[in-house]
């Protein structure tokens, strides 16, 4: 069985190299696994294609399924996602709130690594490399523990990642992979504070509270995603089914996909009968309040059904969503209050007034005024990939990237000064 401890002891002293590592030393690692992923696209796949149908002799839905899958689009877009963390600026160092006291000592802060991050994710084999880009560039050294959906995936995607470590002088012990499904050495790896210097699960609710209830380590969560857009009775009703239709059907089993649609009353007539004929041809279907669907005078059908009691408290990644008929922006921002699960939430509309008060009211993430929520990504926020995106206020909120997987030191710096 994997030995937790000695893989803990391991990444805090690689961790302690790798602070003092050159921003091209680690810059030549990143390149040299971009180029890992081109060459060995073939074998990727094929091990990939072990645990797509391990997967699917064992059950796992198809939104799971889709969530493990490689391609070689999917590939080439982990390789880019690696040119743009090369091409960011190294946060190890940077000085800043630079100050001279009225004492004489010059005071400033300045990033250092944060050390040992732990994290612990499920089916998307694309964090593994996300993960290990953005702990090398920052400095610090990871415990990778991944689902077991995705074992032969990550297997070879760590091989990879060592191989680039080792080519270009840096110790492979900066990235750890705990190679075993067992749950007892998640019980083990969270109890692991004094190697181990923050811990970041991506998974389900279950997952979360476990870590939360349990680690001896500080935890980051996020990544659930129940997501709003409200449309607003001012919002141009054509672009918004457009922004509607993006934000569900680009890639509807990730967290950042929309989840309710919530609808101005004096709309509601004309914009849910569009909005639906609209994106049943992408073969969505509906979640609608009975009181709406007698007022529309719509029938159940595989399309569209009564939404029940948990409906808008589902992350549904699928083909599913919930349409909610409000008041205005007084009963859309206490629903979003109620149900959101502060990950990405927006409104649709052409009032500059109504955009600004729910840009202050509504406590999320990442707060849209007529955009798509499938925004809240690393890459696409210019990070080049996340490390998770939390939803908790402490330290981080939103997609992690470099800065965020960093803490800071006060440095003083005097002419031989003492304390009056």
């Amino acid at each position: 069985m994997t030995d937790i401890l000695a893989m803990c002891r391991a990444a805090k002293s690689a961790s302690r190299s790798l602070a003092l590592s050159s921003t091209e030393q680690k810059n030549r690692a990143l390149r040299e696994l971009a180029d890992w992923l081109h060459n060995n696209q073939t074998q990727i796949i094929a091990e990939n294609e072990k645990d797509i149908q391990l997967a699917r002799r064992d059950g796992l839905n198809e939104a799971m399924i889709d969530r493990l899958t490689l391609t070689i689009e999917r590939i080439e877009s982990i390789a880019y996602d690696l040119g743009t963390v090369i091409n960011l600026p190294d946060p190890v160092g940077e000085v800043f709130e630079d100050q001279t006291l009225p004492n004489g000592l010059r005071l400033r802060k300045q990033r250092v690594p944060l050390g040992v991050i732990a994290v612990i994710y499920e089916s998307r084999p694309n964090v593994t490399v996300d993960v290990a880009s953005l702990a090398l560039k920052s400095g610090n050294a990871v415990i990778l523990r991944g689902g077991s959906e995705t074992l032969n995936t990550n297997r070879v995607l760590v091989n990879g990642i060592r191989y680039s470590l080792r080519t270009t002088g840096l110790e492979d012990g900066v990235v750890q992979f705990i190679d075993d499904p067992a749950r007892e050495l998640v019980n083990q790896l969270i109890k692991m504070h004094q190697f181990v210097d923050m811990l970041i699960p991506r998974g389900g609710a279950g997952l979360h509270a476990f870590c939360r209830e349990n680690s001896t380590i500080p935890v980051i969560t996020g990544g659930i995603g129940i997501c709003h857009l409200f449309v607003d009775e001012s919002a141009d009703l054509e672009k918004s089914i457009a922004v509607i239709r993006n934000a569900k059907i680009q890639r509807p089993t990730v967290c950042n996909a929309l989840d309710t649609v919530l609808v101005h009353h004096s709309i509601s007539d004309v914009f849910i009968s569009k909005l639906i004929s609209a994106l049943k041809k992408d073969n969505v279907s509906f979640r609608v309040e009975e009181d709406t669907l007698a007022k529309l005078e719509m029938e159940e059908s595989n399309f569209v059904k009564k939404a029940g009691d948990e409906d808008f408290d589902t992350e549904w990644l699928s083909l599913v969503l919930g349409i909610k008929v409000v008041a205005g922006l007084d009963e859309a921002l206490a629903h979003i209050a109620a149900h959101s699960t502060a990950h990405s939430d927006g409104i649709l509309t052409n009032d500059q007034a109504n955009a600004e008060r729910f840009i202050r009211e509504v406590d999320s993430a990442a707060v849209y005024v007529n955009a798509s929520t499938r925004f809240t990504d690393g890459a696409q926020f210019g990070l080049g990939a996340e490390a998770a995106v939390s939803t908790q206020r402490l330290h981080a909120r939103g997609p992690m990237a470099l800065r965020e997987l960093t803490t800071y030191k006060w440095v003083g710096v005097g002419d031989y000064l003492t304390r009056a």
